[in-house]
């Protein structure tokens, strides 16, 4: 596995789950165009920028650029890096027909050119074998727990939790776990679960 600081942003969930495979750290999709008009995401992308910085991974075609700079426009530029994979004909294995375009996305290409883009980026990139943190990582079923998902108040305690921790509300559950798991460990992650139950159950 390869930790990376920086928060990693990629167009969508199948860029996510090839990284997931070789890579500790933050990945945000961009679910393609909805982040021009999703302003919770675009928010998430921001606040994430200014803790941990961001590098942006996405495809090589038209639309990659296009998405690309939009993001790159909504934020400094000193919280942003960028990440850039060849052109290379070919379409990915689950899809019938290549892209319009006829170029390999992000999912498609190779863990090396990968983690080589990621590296020509800049990012800070630990190769180590590291102790994992203590305790373990935060699950859905903690989420759940601490009525951060599955319950009827659970998006007002999320709002409350995303507050604390300085980022937008409107946050959904997987995001703001992707989000604990790279900022917080787990005793760190109950502590405030905890305080935030305590301050919600005060609002009402």
């Amino acid at each position: 596995m390869y930790k990376v600081k920086e928060t990693i942003v990629v167009e969508g969930v199948y860029d996510k789950i090839k990284l997931s495979r070789f890579i500790d750290g933050v990945i945000i999709t961009t679910h393609g165009f909805s982040v021009f008009s999703n302003k919770a995401l675009l928010d998430t992308i921001k606040n994430l920028a200014a803790k941990t910085g961001i590098v942006i991974l996405t495809d090589s075609d038209s639309a990659g650029f296009k998405i690309r700079n939009f993001i790159k426009q909504s934020l400094p530029p000193e919280q942003v890096k960028h990440a850039y994979i060849p052109d290379i004909k070919g379409k990915e294995k689950r899809k019938q027909t290549a892209g319009k375009e006829g170029l390999l996305g992000v999912e498609g290409i190779s863990d090396d050119i990968l983690i080589e883009a990621l590296k020509n980026a800049g990012c800070e990139i630990d190769e180590s074998v590291k102790a994992p943190r203590e305790g373990r990582a935060v699950t859905k079923a903690d989420m759940f727990k601490f009525g951060l998902s599955g319950g009827e108040d659970s998006a007002a305690k999320r709002d409350l939790f995303a507050k604390e921790l300085g980022l937008p509300a409107k946050i959904s559950a997987n995001m703001l776990l992707d989000v604990v798991n790279r900022l917080l460990d787990y005793d760190e992650f109950c502590e405030l679960a905890q305080s935030v139950e305590g301050k919600f159950n005060k609002i009402i």
